[in-house]
């Protein structure tokens, strides 16, 4: 769409640092974006539902400094699923320090290997995070109708 020349505001897109390994917004449209003078939304910092975390790949820490640090980004949404998560995401906002553009980098390197097939990035691969009308129109299955 952005091809297209449709003047938008802002645009939301999954930016984390699995995201640079497979299938990048922050590389192929965050420049785009910027370019045409658009805010950039970023969402799913901990790399969609935080198994990243869970399996002890990044930290909280690291993952929402990471997308907070991305070069062009206005703001980044980070989902809460509870008080303590809540609170966790305020004391790293509030002690926020961006990554310099080396531990990005090396942050990148490190989790190259997990990320390099999109296991946590589900988003991209699946037609699981549809919306039910977007599954409808494609005649896709129902999420209820899915393997997973």
């Amino acid at each position: 769409m952005l091809a297209r020349g449709f003047a938008f505001d802002s645009a939301q897109m999954p930016l984390n640092c699995f995201d640079a390994t497979f299938r990048s917004f922050e590389e192929q449209v965050v420049p785009v974006a910027a370019k045409q003078g658009m805010a950039v939304i970023g969402m799913k910092s901990m790399g969609g539902a935080g198994q990243a975390i869970q399996a002890g790949v990044v930290t909280p820490e690291e993952a929402l400094r990471y997308a907070m640090s991305i070069p062009g980004v206005t703001v980044t949404v980070s989902g809460v699923d509870s008080i303590d998560v809540l609170r966790q995401n305020l004391a790293i906002a509030r002690n926020f320090q961006p990554m310099t553009l080396a531990e990005m980098s090396a942050l990148r390197s490190r989790v190259a290997g997990p990320a390099s097939d999109g296991h946590f990035e589900l988003y991209k691969t699946t037609k699981h995070f549809d919306a039910k009308v977007g599954r409808e129109q494609h005649g896709y299955p129902t999420v209820d109708e899915l393997p997973l």
